[in-house]
């Protein structure tokens, strides 16, 4: 379930349009007014918005907030009011194409993140994006840009398409078991098996795989990899793909912990979580949160951040700022 709270009635796109230009005029710039617009309109509604903003300003919205605004704010609105498939393209791409970065586990692990936690149809408008945006595909780029054993997983997730209704085969799901154990034993994390059966079937099916594998061997399938030797990042990618297909709610409930743990904030990490899944399963990630760490997670966010971060962050939770 989403949290976003959007207002029984709303403005024409072209009437926020120019409640967001007024917002940009003069000595300042009125955050409130800019949270308002764009923190209490969904996807259709801040594509219209940017449509319009265009058509009456000669300009695209995205650049005005980026000049107008700064830090932390300005990264979460901009990455709010981009169409989510062209956020995420943008997302592994600046991953992909940063030096520094692309050699970091935690940043790959957004790729397997984007893969696993998505929509087949949101997928492919990712890919698609990506063609466009930057002349080159995503599976080349991932493939270019790392070690073979990561790059052949990695392309593996980012190029399937599932099946998205919730039918399921229990002799599949025990047959394919066996198959995951088998490579684990073998000590072969990247097997053909392994990505075709992680990389092709349903979210539904490859749970019931998982409950099939816990069931038939006494351990849950993610401890069997955690356990086997061999390359540590390809290792730790493939437990993470499974944590995210089997359940996302409490990955994303681990973002947002870590991202707000220790000392400092990620507010990339936390925004990432709280950008993404506001107009999905934000809902159910706040409920996982409190099973997880007993604690509110909306509190937890509150208590570590500030400004004009905060409030908009807090406007996507559903509160009123």
């Amino acid at each position: 379930m989403a949290t976003i709270r959007v207002p029984n009635q709303v403005p024409s796109p072209a009437q926020d349009s120019e409640t967001l230009n007024q917002a940009f005029r003069g000595w300042g710039t009125d955050e409130k007014a800019i949270i308002r617009v764009l923190g209490q309109r969904d996807e259709s509604q801040r594509r219209r918005i940017r449509e319009s903003y265009r058509e009456i300003y000669g300009k695209d919205l995205i650049d005005d907030l980026s000049s107008e605004l700064s830090g932390d704010f300005m990264k979460a609105v901009v990455s709010w009011t981009y169409d989510p498939a062209e956020r995420d393209a943008r997302l592994v791409n600046k991953i992909l194409k940063d030096k520094k970065k692309k050699k970091c586990l935690e940043n790959l692990k957004v790729i397997v993140e984007i893969s696993c936690t998505t929509s087949p149809n949101h997928l492919i408008a990712v890919r698609k994006a990506y063609c466009s945006l930057f002349d080159s595909s995503l599976e080349e780029d991932i493939a270019s840009s790392l070690p073979f054993p990561l790059a052949k997983f990695l392309v593996t997730l980012a190029s399937s398409f599932r099946y998205e209704k919730d039918k399921t085969d229990a002799e599949v799901a025990t047959i394919e078991a066996a198959m995951l154990r088998e490579a684990i034993e073998k000590k072969q994390l990247d097997h053909d098996h392994v990505l075709y059966i992680l990389g092709t079937r349903s979210i539904y099916q490859l749970r019931e795989t998982f409950v099939a594998y816990k069931k038939n061997y006494g351990v849950t399938i993610d401890k069997d990899v955690d356990g086997c030797p061999g390359d540590a990042d390809l290792r730790s990618l493939l437990q993470m793909a499974i944590f995210c297909i089997d359940t996302p709610e409490k990955h994303f409930a681990k973002v947002v912990r870590d991202s707000i743990e220790g000392f400092g904030t990620d507010e990339d990490s936390l925004t990432r979580a709280i950008v993404t899944r506001a107009e999905i399963d934000l809902m159910k990630v706040r409920g996982e949160y409190f099973n997880m760490y007993n604690t509110s997670m909306d509190n937890a966010i509150i208590g570590d951040i500030s400004g004009d971060y905060k409030d908009f962050i807090i406007t996507l939770l559903g509160s009123k700022i």
